[in-house]
């Protein structure tokens, strides 16, 4: 654990809205959040942005560099938040070192891919409304991992980027959410969202049980700090 804490080139703060790194810029390090929540989202040609993925404390952005060593999206902060910089030719040696640390490094590449796959197989086979509470659930599965309550919680991004991220358009994530309070699935007061009737979300989202057909990525900690990263 102290070999991994002194990969930590240095941890940078930014502000709601700055940019942890740009799509297209040379990749330089991997990025684990401290604390706070970032988001990933290709800018497109014509000048819309499509969101890729939402990151909490314990999850590392970056990876999607590894292959071209250039940055193929933007990862932004969606509120004061901190991260870790930890150069991947430094973590690559230690990882020769550390059998342990090259296992979790490929099982959080694994759970990348595999995550993309997931998401993919929702926006092409599920309905608006069952991407919504497949989001809800998985959101809730990791915060509960990372020690936090995972019925309910504060929504840190907007439904503009929710809806972006699920391929729906914003007034539809804000009828799916009225939909959601109305039949007592939900309860909602602006971005507090309360999980009342989570059994029926999971029959929504076509899950059997809460520990199924969902992948969530448990913390990658860097420190020996209990609960921090």
């Amino acid at each position: 654990m102290t070999k991994v804490d002194n990969l930590i080139e240095s941890r940078v703060r930014v502000k709601k809205g700055e940019h942890i790194y740009q799509q297209g810029q040379k990749m330089d390090a991997l990025y684990s959040v401290r604390f706070g929540t970032l988001k990933s989202e290709n800018s497109l040609a014509d000048g819309r942005s499509q969101v890729t993925g939402f990151h909490l404390p314990g999850e590392i952005v970056g990876l999607d560099g590894i292959g071209s060593n250039v940055y193929t999206s933007n990862s932004v902060a969606l509120e004061d938040s901190e991260v870790c910089m930890i150069h991947l030719n430094e973590l690559e040696n230690l990882s020769r070192q550390v059998p342990s640390l090259q296992a979790q490094f490929h099982r959080i590449l694994s759970r990348e891919i595999s995550q993309g796959h997931q998401h993919l197989l929702a926006l092409g086979t599920m309905r608006a409304e069952e991407r919504l509470a497949n989001f809800l659930l998985n959101l809730s599965d990791r915060l509960a991992l990372r020690g936090y309550s995972a019925s309910e919680f504060n929504l840190k991004m907007s439904r503009e980027d929710i809806g972006s991220y699920l391929g729906v358009q914003l007034e539809t994530v804000s009828r799916l959410f009225s939909r959601f309070a109305e039949t007592g699935m939900v309860q909602i007061k602006q971005r507090n969202v309360k999980l009342i009737d989570i059994a029926a979300l999971e029959k929504l989202a076509g899950r059997q049980s809460s520990n199924q057909s969902t992948i969530v990525c448990p913390p990658f900690n860097l420190s020996s700090e209990p609960g921090s990263m």
